[in-house]
């Protein structure tokens, strides 16, 4: 799942941004609506956070013309306002969600995922394959009923090959999915973090190289 983050306050973009990645997002930010605009056109995101008042401008109306340019991004307002009045003014521009300051940082990162989830289809709870049962809700693998631990960044790939199950999954889709603009593309982050999740996952091995696309989580090899 990737996000963009829009703050203009850059210790709580900061901080923002870093919770969310602990949690296993792919976050990119901004400081401006421009900046936003810019992020936006270049990359498909699951979700993206926005301070209502920027100094470039009000992000509902940033957010409204996105919605009339056709653009169905999920959009979670973080705003110091906390009459109806605002809260109903951020639907009508076309928000999905909006979180009053000063929220809880576990409160933001459930209300993201929760929007990062209906930006696409709607997945299984559990995934279930020769034995490996993953959990998203509680964010949980096991194989053969034994529990294992995963970094944030294992889950987050393991969980994207669990929703393309028997069916390839490019490297580049695996970096823009799970890492943000920090990432290197062109280095070998996603095979040494394959290789470490194959370790984890045991034998019979799950996760099968497709050579010249990427990986595939199957029962079979390819």
């Amino acid at each position: 799942m990737r996000v963009l983050v829009v703050e203009d306050n850059d210790d709580l973009r900061f901080a923002l941004t870093a919770a969310l990645r602990a949690d296993g997002l792919a976050v990119d930010e901004a400081a401006d609506l421009p900046g936003a605009d810019e992020a936006l056109f270049i990359t498909d995101y699951d979700c993206a956070v926005f301070d209502r008042m920027l100094p470039s401008g009000d992000a509902l109306d940033h957010v409204r013309e996105l919605r009339r340019a056709g653009r169905t991004v999920p959009v979670l307002f973080l705003t110091a306002r906390d009459r109806v009045a605002d809260r109903v003014d951020g639907f009508a521009a076309g928000g999905d969600d909006y979180l009053v300051k000063p929220f809880a940082v576990p409160e933001l990162i459930a209300r993201v995922r929760n929007l990062c989830r209906r930006a696409g289809t709607v997945a299984p709870p559990v995934h279930r394959l020769a034995g490996l049962e993953i959990d998203t809700a509680r964010r949980q693998v096991r194989r053969d009923g034994v529990l294992l631990l995963l970094t944030a960044k294992e889950f987050a790939v393991l969980e994207l090959l669990a929703t393309r199950a028997d069916r390839a999954v490019p490297r580049g889709e695996i970096v823009e999915k799970c890492w943000d603009e920090m990432a290197e593309p062109n280095s070998n982050v996603v095979d040494v973090l394959v290789s470490q999740l194959r370790r984890k996952l045991g034998d019979p091995p799950l996760i099968h190289t497709v050579r010249g696309v990427g990986y595939r989580l199957a029962e079979a090899g390819p």
